[in-house]
């Protein structure tokens, strides 16, 4: 066995991963990969926008907040936390531009506090969930490789960098390494149905489809048809949230095997839909029309945002099993329609 796999086996075998926002869309999904993956898994949530419910009964769960010190070293010291996955935040762009201080305070205070309290707790290995809001609207055409220029263009893009560059001074600092995660636009669901996206008056196009497909909502409303894109319509790259569970279970892997490394990469697919692309998927996938109503653009939405996916693929040997958006789009209904039934 080389020192690398040697390394993570011990790791494996002596250490617990701390998921905060486990109880929430994203790191349920993460919860979840990673104890496929044969990961001690332990949660933080405030359940603001979580659910008790998405934490397996036999994962250690904690109520509180990341900014809690006390709750965290308690945590990390009882559970021999090695690593933590940082998912929780807020996270919709439109509100961080009206409500921009709840956004630095929670996605940029909350995690410099829960950087401090790894740090003192000895915790070596971090990874981040950033967003592809870091690179406001691409200069050029085409997939955003992460060298472009990180010139975001509202308040959510920007406390999320703030954190990548908390991150990158840390770990020249002190013995930490670090992944941050560019997310582009995260949808569907587990495509075993054990969790997926549950929050009341979601924003995300692919989630409110399918509720207006099942009758939840009475239309999709489309904000934006002066993009300067083939239809119009915003264009985004929609990933499968399995598929990033499963870059954050190799990201793991990665820091523990090579701990003198850090790393900040795309999560994508490298292509994208448009808005109206999405809903007629939507409308096939279920064999009905969704009634669309235009509406004015959002503030701080670029026109279209793809990623270059190549390093996360060299590096980390990722290679995404749901690149289909009529899948997608079928998970997230599957996953809808378990939430009916459940609250019937």
């Amino acid at each position: 066995m080389s020192n690398a796999a040697s390394r993570l086996d011990d790791f494996r075998h002596r250490r617990t991963i701390l998921v905060t926002g486990g109880a929430g869309y994203i790191g349920s999904h993460a919860v979840l990969a990673l104890r496929d993956a044969g990961w001690q898994v332990a949660v933080i949530d405030n359940l603001t926008t979580g659910f008790r419910w998405a934490v397996p009964d036999d994962v250690a769960f904690f109520e509180g907040d990341i900014a809690d010190g006390p709750l965290l070293a308690r945590i990390i010291s009882d559970q021999s936390i090695g690593a933590i996955l940082h998912f929780a935040g807020s996270i919709i762009v439109p509100e961080s531009v009206s409500d921009p201080l709840k956004y630095y305070a929670n996605n940029t205070v909350k995690s410099r506090a829960l950087i401090e309290a790894a740090v003192t707790g000895g915790v070596k290995h971090y990874i981040f969930s950033s967003t592809a809001a870091t690179y406001g609207t691409p200069a050029t055409d085409g997939p955003i490789m992460e060298s472009a220029p990180q010139v975001p263009i509202n308040p959510y893009g920007t406390s999320k960098l703030m954190t990548e560059w908390m991150l990158r001074d840390v770990a020249a600092a002190y013995d930490f390494n670090y992944c941050a995660l560019r997310y582009f636009n995260v949808a569907g669901a587990d495509p075993r149905a054990r969790t997926g996206q549950s929050t009341a008056g979601a924003t995300h196009l692919i989630k409110v489809a399918v509720e207006a497909a099942l009758g939840k909502r009475d239309h999709v409303a489309v904000f934006g048809t002066d993009f300067d894109t083939p239809d119009g319509t915003g264009v985004r790259d929609y990933i499968h949230v399995s598929d990033l569970a499963h870059a954050h279970v190799l990201a793991l892997e990665h820091l523990i095997s090579d701990p003198a490394s850090s790393h900040t990469l795309n999560c994508g697919y490298g292509h994208g839909y448009s808005v109206l692309e999405v809903l007629n998927a939507v409308d096939r996938v279920t064999n009905l029309k969704i009634e669309r109503k235009v509406a004015g653009r959002r503030a701080g939405d670029p026109a279209a945002l793809t990623a270059d996916s190549n390093a996360i693929r060299s590096r980390f040997g990722w290679t995404p099993q749901h690149d289909d958006l009529e899948m997608i789009v079928r998970h997230a209904l599957a996953w809808e329609r378990k939430l009916m039934d459940v609250k019937r």
